[in-house]
Protein backbone atom coordinates (compact mmCIF):
# COMPACT_ATOMS: atom_id res chain seq x y z
CA UNK A 1 0.00 0.00 0.00
CA UNK A 2 2.77 2.41 0.89
CA UNK A 3 4.49 1.59 -2.40
CA UNK A 4 1.37 2.58 -4.30
CA UNK A 5 1.08 5.89 -2.43
CA UNK A 6 4.77 6.53 -3.00
CA UNK A 7 4.38 5.83 -6.72
CA UNK A 8 1.42 8.22 -7.11
CA UNK A 9 3.12 10.90 -5.04
CA UNK A 10 6.32 10.68 -7.07
CA UNK A 11 4.38 10.90 -10.31
CA UNK A 12 2.73 14.14 -9.14
CA UNK A 13 6.07 15.63 -8.07
CA UNK A 14 7.80 14.65 -11.30
CA UNK A 15 5.03 16.21 -13.39
CA UNK A 16 4.29 19.25 -11.21
CA UNK A 17 4.72 21.83 -13.98
CA UNK A 18 2.70 19.82 -16.51
CA UNK A 19 -0.07 19.47 -13.93
CA UNK A 20 0.16 23.20 -13.16
CA UNK A 21 -0.40 23.82 -16.85
CA UNK A 22 -3.46 21.55 -16.71
CA UNK A 23 -4.82 23.61 -13.82
CA UNK A 24 -4.53 26.67 -16.02
CA UNK A 25 -6.11 24.90 -19.01
CA UNK A 26 -9.32 24.03 -17.18
CA UNK A 27 -9.87 27.56 -15.86
CA UNK A 28 -12.73 29.34 -17.62
CA UNK A 29 -11.95 32.24 -19.94
CA UNK A 30 -13.46 34.87 -17.63
CA UNK A 31 -11.16 33.77 -14.81
CA UNK A 32 -8.14 33.81 -17.12
CA UNK A 33 -9.01 37.30 -18.30
CA UNK A 34 -9.36 38.59 -14.73
CA UNK A 35 -6.04 37.01 -13.79
CA UNK A 36 -4.28 38.59 -16.76
CA UNK A 37 -5.86 41.97 -15.99
CA UNK A 38 -4.65 41.78 -12.38
CA UNK A 39 -1.02 42.00 -13.47
CA UNK A 40 0.01 38.85 -11.57
CA UNK A 41 3.04 37.55 -13.56
CA UNK A 42 2.00 34.33 -15.33
CA UNK A 43 5.35 32.60 -14.76
CA UNK A 44 5.21 33.35 -11.05
CA UNK A 45 1.66 32.08 -10.81
CA UNK A 46 2.60 28.84 -12.60
CA UNK A 47 5.52 28.35 -10.21
CA UNK A 48 3.20 28.75 -7.22
CA UNK A 49 0.78 26.21 -8.68
CA UNK A 50 3.58 23.72 -9.30
CA UNK A 51 4.86 24.23 -5.76
CA UNK A 52 1.48 23.38 -4.23
CA UNK A 53 1.08 20.33 -6.47
CA UNK A 54 4.52 19.17 -5.35
CA UNK A 55 3.42 19.37 -1.71
CA UNK A 56 0.32 17.31 -2.50
CA UNK A 57 2.53 14.65 -4.07
CA UNK A 58 5.07 14.70 -1.23
CA UNK A 59 2.27 14.31 1.30
CA UNK A 60 1.76 10.74 0.04
CA UNK A 61 5.25 9.57 1.05
CA UNK A 62 6.86 12.19 3.30
CA UNK A 63 6.23 13.34 6.89
CA UNK A 64 2.71 14.73 6.83
CA UNK A 65 3.25 17.35 9.55
CA UNK A 66 6.17 18.83 7.64
CA UNK A 67 4.02 19.06 4.52
CA UNK A 68 1.26 20.76 6.51
CA UNK A 69 3.74 23.45 7.59
CA UNK A 70 4.83 23.95 3.99
CA UNK A 71 1.21 24.21 2.86
CA UNK A 72 0.50 26.76 5.62
CA UNK A 73 3.41 28.90 4.46
CA UNK A 74 2.38 28.55 0.82
CA UNK A 75 -1.24 29.47 1.60
CA UNK A 76 -0.36 32.65 3.50
CA UNK A 77 2.21 33.72 0.91
CA UNK A 78 0.00 33.15 -2.14
CA UNK A 79 -3.15 34.53 -0.49
CA UNK A 80 -1.32 37.77 0.29
CA UNK A 81 -0.02 37.87 -3.28
CA UNK A 82 -3.57 37.41 -4.58
CA UNK A 83 -4.79 40.23 -2.33
CA UNK A 84 -1.96 42.46 -3.55
CA UNK A 85 -3.05 41.90 -7.15
CA UNK A 86 -6.74 42.40 -6.26
CA UNK A 87 -7.73 38.83 -7.08
CA UNK A 88 -11.04 38.11 -5.37
CA UNK A 89 -11.48 35.37 -2.78
CA UNK A 90 -14.05 33.63 -4.97
CA UNK A 91 -11.57 33.44 -7.87
CA UNK A 92 -8.89 32.10 -5.53
CA UNK A 93 -11.21 29.38 -4.23
CA UNK A 94 -12.27 28.43 -7.77
CA UNK A 95 -8.60 27.96 -8.65
CA UNK A 96 -8.09 25.75 -5.59
CA UNK A 97 -11.01 23.54 -6.63
CA UNK A 98 -9.34 23.04 -10.00
CA UNK A 99 -6.23 21.66 -8.30
CA UNK A 100 -8.47 18.98 -6.86
CA UNK A 101 -9.79 18.12 -10.33
CA UNK A 102 -6.28 17.75 -11.78
CA UNK A 103 -5.05 15.65 -8.84
CA UNK A 104 -8.00 13.30 -9.09
CA UNK A 105 -7.47 12.94 -12.83
CA UNK A 106 -4.02 11.55 -12.00
CA UNK A 107 -5.51 9.15 -9.45
CA UNK A 108 -8.18 7.97 -11.87
CA UNK A 109 -5.65 7.36 -14.63
CA UNK A 110 -3.41 5.33 -12.33
CA UNK A 111 -6.37 3.42 -10.95
CA UNK A 112 -7.31 2.33 -14.47
CA UNK A 113 -3.79 1.59 -15.73
CA UNK A 114 -2.25 -0.09 -12.70
CA UNK A 115 -5.39 -1.59 -11.20
CA UNK A 116 -4.84 -0.03 -7.79
CA UNK A 117 -7.13 -1.24 -5.06
CA UNK A 118 -10.05 1.01 -4.15
CA UNK A 119 -8.61 1.26 -0.62
CA UNK A 120 -5.54 2.97 -2.07
CA UNK A 121 -7.72 5.73 -3.44
CA UNK A 122 -9.43 6.09 -0.06
CA UNK A 123 -6.05 6.40 1.63
CA UNK A 124 -5.02 9.03 -0.91
CA UNK A 125 -8.24 10.93 -0.24
CA UNK A 126 -7.64 10.87 3.52
CA UNK A 127 -4.24 12.49 2.99
CA UNK A 128 -4.99 14.95 0.19
CA UNK A 129 -8.46 16.24 1.11
CA UNK A 130 -7.41 17.76 4.48
CA UNK A 131 -4.68 19.69 2.64
CA UNK A 132 -7.20 21.13 0.21
CA UNK A 133 -9.42 22.11 3.15
CA UNK A 134 -6.45 23.72 4.87
CA UNK A 135 -5.52 25.79 1.81
CA UNK A 136 -9.12 27.01 1.45
CA UNK A 137 -9.27 27.89 5.16
CA UNK A 138 -5.97 29.78 5.05
CA UNK A 139 -7.13 31.79 2.05
CA UNK A 140 -10.42 32.60 3.78
CA UNK A 141 -8.68 33.67 7.00
CA UNK A 142 -6.08 35.75 5.16
CA UNK A 143 -8.72 37.58 3.13
CA UNK A 144 -10.82 38.12 6.26
CA UNK A 145 -7.85 39.53 8.18
CA UNK A 146 -7.08 41.86 5.29
CA UNK A 147 -10.70 43.05 5.22
CA UNK A 148 -10.58 43.72 8.96
CA UNK A 149 -7.32 45.63 8.55
CA UNK A 150 -8.77 47.80 5.78
CA UNK A 151 -11.92 48.42 7.82
CA UNK A 152 -9.81 49.47 10.81
CA UNK A 153 -7.86 51.90 8.61
CA UNK A 154 -11.07 53.31 7.16
CA UNK A 155 -12.64 53.57 10.62
CA UNK A 156 -9.60 55.39 11.98
CA UNK A 157 -9.71 57.83 9.07
CA UNK A 158 -13.42 58.36 9.63
CA UNK A 159 -12.84 58.95 13.33
CA UNK A 160 -10.22 61.57 12.56
CA UNK A 161 -12.65 63.31 10.23
CA UNK A 162 -15.22 63.29 13.04
CA UNK A 163 -12.98 65.63 15.09
CA UNK A 164 -12.06 68.46 12.71
CA UNK A 165 -9.82 71.20 14.07
CA UNK A 166 -10.43 74.40 12.10
CA UNK A 167 -7.91 77.24 12.67
CA UNK A 168 -9.63 80.59 11.99
CA UNK A 169 -7.07 83.06 13.30
CA UNK A 170 -3.68 83.09 14.98
CA UNK A 171 -4.05 81.12 18.21
CA UNK A 172 -7.78 80.48 17.68
CA UNK A 173 -9.39 77.30 16.37
CA UNK A 174 -12.85 75.76 16.32
CA UNK A 175 -13.77 72.14 16.95
CA UNK A 176 -17.31 71.62 15.60
CA UNK A 177 -18.82 68.44 17.03
CA UNK A 178 -21.66 66.60 15.31
CA UNK A 179 -23.52 63.48 16.38
CA UNK A 180 -23.29 61.35 19.50
CA UNK A 181 -20.40 61.47 21.95
CA UNK A 182 -19.47 58.27 23.74
CA UNK A 183 -16.43 57.46 25.88
CA UNK A 184 -14.34 56.35 22.90
CA UNK A 185 -15.12 59.43 20.82
CA UNK A 186 -14.57 61.73 23.80
CA UNK A 187 -11.10 60.23 24.22
CA UNK A 188 -10.44 60.82 20.52
CA UNK A 189 -11.62 64.44 20.83
CA UNK A 190 -9.30 64.98 23.78
CA UNK A 191 -6.29 63.41 22.04
CA UNK A 192 -6.91 65.37 18.84
CA UNK A 193 -7.46 68.67 20.66
CA UNK A 194 -4.31 68.25 22.76
CA UNK A 195 -2.18 67.19 19.81
CA UNK A 196 -3.42 69.82 17.36
CA UNK A 197 -3.54 72.49 20.05
CA UNK A 198 0.16 72.03 20.73
CA UNK A 199 1.06 71.69 17.06
CA UNK A 200 -0.85 74.80 15.97
CA UNK A 201 0.10 76.80 19.10
CA UNK A 202 -3.55 77.37 19.96
CA UNK A 203 -4.37 79.66 22.89
CA UNK A 204 -8.17 79.42 22.57
CA UNK A 205 -10.35 76.57 21.39
CA UNK A 206 -14.02 77.10 20.62
CA UNK A 207 -15.83 73.82 21.19
CA UNK A 208 -19.08 74.04 19.24
CA UNK A 209 -21.67 71.44 20.27
CA UNK A 210 -24.61 72.71 18.24
CA UNK A 211 -24.50 69.43 16.28
CA UNK A 212 -24.55 67.22 19.38
CA UNK A 213 -28.08 65.90 19.71
CA UNK A 214 -28.04 64.65 23.30
CA UNK A 215 -26.31 66.02 26.39
CA UNK A 216 -26.60 63.81 29.45
CA UNK A 217 -24.49 63.38 32.58
CA UNK A 218 -21.95 61.17 30.80
CA UNK A 219 -21.54 63.53 27.83
CA UNK A 220 -21.28 66.57 30.10
CA UNK A 221 -18.59 64.88 32.18
CA UNK A 222 -16.65 64.00 29.04
CA UNK A 223 -16.79 67.65 27.93
CA UNK A 224 -15.55 68.75 31.38
CA UNK A 225 -12.60 66.37 31.12
CA UNK A 226 -11.66 67.66 27.66
CA UNK A 227 -11.75 71.28 28.82
CA UNK A 228 -9.71 70.44 31.95
CA UNK A 229 -7.05 68.66 29.91
CA UNK A 230 -6.76 71.61 27.54
CA UNK A 231 -6.48 74.02 30.45
CA UNK A 232 -3.52 72.05 31.82
CA UNK A 233 -1.51 72.85 28.68
CA UNK A 234 -2.55 76.50 28.71
CA UNK A 235 -5.45 76.40 26.26
CA UNK A 236 -8.67 78.17 27.20
CA UNK A 237 -11.89 76.64 25.90
CA UNK A 238 -15.18 78.35 25.10
CA UNK A 239 -18.27 76.19 24.72
CA UNK A 240 -20.78 77.31 22.09
CA UNK A 241 -23.95 76.01 20.46
CA UNK A 242 -25.93 75.07 23.57
CA UNK A 243 -29.46 74.96 22.17
CA UNK A 244 -32.47 75.84 24.38
CA UNK A 245 -33.58 72.22 24.73
CA UNK A 246 -30.05 71.16 25.73
CA UNK A 247 -29.85 74.04 28.23
CA UNK A 248 -33.12 72.83 29.76
CA UNK A 249 -31.79 69.27 29.94
CA UNK A 250 -28.62 70.49 31.66
CA UNK A 251 -30.68 72.35 34.26
CA UNK A 252 -33.00 69.38 34.83
CA UNK A 253 -30.03 67.06 35.30
CA UNK A 254 -28.44 69.45 37.77
CA UNK A 255 -25.23 69.67 35.75
CA UNK A 256 -22.81 72.43 36.77
CA UNK A 257 -21.46 74.45 33.85
CA UNK A 258 -20.54 77.46 36.01
CA UNK A 259 -16.79 76.98 35.60
CA UNK A 260 -17.03 76.76 31.83
CA UNK A 261 -17.21 79.82 29.61
CA UNK A 262 -20.18 79.49 27.26
CA UNK A 263 -21.77 81.42 24.42
CA UNK A 264 -24.91 80.83 22.45
CA UNK A 265 -23.15 81.10 19.12
CA UNK A 266 -19.76 80.89 17.50
CA UNK A 267 -20.05 84.55 16.46
CA UNK A 268 -20.41 85.68 20.09
CA UNK A 269 -17.37 83.64 21.13
CA UNK A 270 -15.27 85.13 18.36
CA UNK A 271 -16.37 88.63 19.30
CA UNK A 272 -15.25 88.07 22.88
CA UNK A 273 -11.85 86.98 21.60
CA UNK A 274 -11.56 90.24 19.66
CA UNK A 275 -11.96 88.57 16.31
CA UNK A 276 -14.07 90.79 14.05
CA UNK A 277 -15.46 88.36 11.49
CA UNK A 278 -16.94 91.05 9.24
CA UNK A 279 -13.64 92.89 9.10
CA UNK A 280 -11.82 89.72 8.09
CA UNK A 281 -14.25 88.74 5.35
Amino acid sequence: MRDELHYIGKKIVQNEFELAKEVDDIQNNDYKHRLESSGFPASEFTAYRAELLRYFGEALYMNFEEIVEKVNTWGEKVANKAIYYNISLSDSLIAISNYRTVIWNVFTEELEQRKFAAKTMLDVSKIIDPLFDKVSRIFGETYENNSKRLMAIAYTALEELSVPVVPIATGIAVIPLVGAIDTHRAQLIMETALREGARLKISHFILDISGVLIIDTMVANQIFQIIKALKLIGIQTILTGIRPEIAQTIVNLGLNFNEIKTHASLKQALKELGFNNEKNC
